[in-house]
């Protein structure tokens, strides 16, 4: 029975993405149809929690030639990272039966979108890293469809810039690979588990994983994206490869698969330490809504490698922990960003103000999230972001902490400066309302959700060290 979940979890977007385009005459219909089946995938996802806290990994196997086997298995990290994912897509598309519908090719956005969920699902569940390479390669091409989706120069642009950059990274990423399996002779984690890889193979893989998640000096793509797709696609972009496929594969390959040496470590946490800062420092000086929250989801990552990268469980546990509610509060303000940039004909921030006395349910709606990225208790964010530094500042080096600690600070400066801009700045002409009921709603159950996670901390954070006792964390 979990076997046959697992499948489903990820073949079920799959069967939607190809349904869709059927639908394209009924665009409702494309909605519901998007909605229900990303519901069963949450769902199928959620069966399988109570298996694998007993600590049962269940695993299916596709065998190919040379041992490059499609291996999908749902263990007690692969499954929280799904569930957030698919949480967050659900959202989305309830989003965008408002948000879309007024738009061309509103099939294609829904078909790529599930084949964006399908893809990241593969990438979740793998545990060869060649099959996890090649879901994050169609992430990407998912990504680029939905970059360019209003067919402008400009947002083709951005697709165009998208792709090359993420080529890039997979080039290098590709190579660490090839020097894996003629080393090893597997790329199979399971078997690579506890065992060392070359410092070039790692160093190479982690160009891959860098280039791909944005972190500085590659974060262009991101930004240009974030400005040019939809702000619906913008929360998608976030949850799956701005930011947690990254996050997500370094924990599984570095975290606890493949033990990373010092120096590799350290660099983690020095690059992470730059692109936190200099991220921070941007959207500080930035005037688009989409590119200021960009800016602060390439930070808020770099938080993550921190913890992921200091090599102790408490630091693991946080951040796997500021995943969850970076990922929930981040595309919270993503949505909103979208109702506002459609009520205002803008996205620049000096020319909104006031929007609290006419758009009251999107102003604390976004402030909630805010208060959770800002690490401001009893909100979710705070808890995460506390055992971040907590952890490591057992391991990491001072002035490296101090860096990341300014970063926090400028994290609250932009944020309080975007919202007294947006929401409580000099008012306006023609004030405009709250948006589509559904597109206001998803937002407020985003800040909700973001509030429960913070008073109700204990039940996450139980999975999460579950997750470091289960399958154990390499301390460097």
């Amino acid at each position: 029975m979990n076997l046959a979940i697992l499948k489903g979890a990820v073949f079920i977007p799959i069967v939607g993405a190809c349904l869709v385009p059927f639908l394209k005459n009924r665009r409702q219909l494309q909605n519901i149809c998007a909605l229900f089946l990303t519901f069963l995938t949450f769902v199928s996802i959620a069966a399988l929690i109570p298996s694998v806290l007993r600590g049962n990994v269940i695993t299916y196997t596709w065998p190919f030639p040379l041992d490059l086997n499609l291996v999908l298995s749902a263990d007690i990290l692969s499954v929280f990272i799904a569930e957030i994912f698919a949480f967050v897509t659900i959202i989305v598309f309830y989003y965008s039966g408002g948000y879309v519908s007024r738009y061309k090719y509103q099939s294609e956005y829904y078909s790529i979108s599930l084949l964006l969920l399908a893809s990241a699902m593969g990438l979740i569940f793998s545990m060869n890293l060649l099959w996890i390479y090649i879901f994050w390669e169609l992430l990407v091409l998912c990504a680029w469809k939905l970059t360019g989706f209003f067919r402008n120069a400009r947002d083709l642009s951005a697709a165009n810039k998208t792709i090359m950059l993420n080529v890039f990274g997979a080039v290098f990423m590709l190579m660490g690979l090839i020097m894996i399996y003629f080393d090893k002779g597997t790329l199979d984690l399971r078997i690579l588990r506890g065992e060392t890889i070359s410092t070039i193979s790692a160093f190479f893989i982690l160009v891959g994983i860098f280039a791909k998640s944005a972190i500085f000096p590659f974060s262009c793509w991101f930004l240009d994206a974030a400005a040019a797709a939809p702000s619906s696609s913008c929360a998608l972009l976030c949850a799956a490869i701005g930011a947690k496929a990254g996050v997500y594969v370094y924990a599984r390959i570095f975290g606890v698969s493949i033990i990373p040496s010092s120096f590799f470590s350290e660099t983690v946490v020095f690059v992470t330490a730059a692109s936190a800062v200099i991220s921070a420092g941007a959207a500080l000086i930035e005037t688009n809504i989409k590119k200021i929250l960009a800016y602060s989801a390439i930070s808020q990552v770099s938080f993550i490698f921190l913890g992921l990268a200091s090599g102790n469980s408490i630091a693991f546990i946080g951040a796997m922990l500021y995943t969850l509610m970076h990922s929930i509060a981040k595309a919270g303000m993503f949505l909103i960003a979208g109702t506002l940039e459609e009520k205002t004909q803008t996205a620049d921030i000096t020319r909104m103000g006031g929007l609290v006395r006419t758009m009251p349910i999107s102003a604390v709606s976004f402030g909630l999230c805010s208060l959770s990225v800002m690490a401001i208790p009893p909100l979710g964010g705070f808890f995460g972001k506390f055992m971040i530094f907590t952890g490591a500042t057992e391991y990491g080096n001072p002035w490296i902490l101090g860096i990341f600690l300014l970063a926090a600070i400028l994290t609250l400066l932009y944020l309080v400066r975007l919202f007294y801009l947006v929401f409580l700045g000099e008012k306006q002409e023609n004030m405009p309302k709250e948006g589509y009921s559904g597109m206001v709603l998803s937002g407020a159950v985003l800040a909700l959700t973001c509030m429960l996670l913070g008073l109700f901390v204990y039940y996450p954070a139980t999975y999460i060290q579950a997750i470091s006792s289960n399958l154990g964390v390499f301390i460097r």
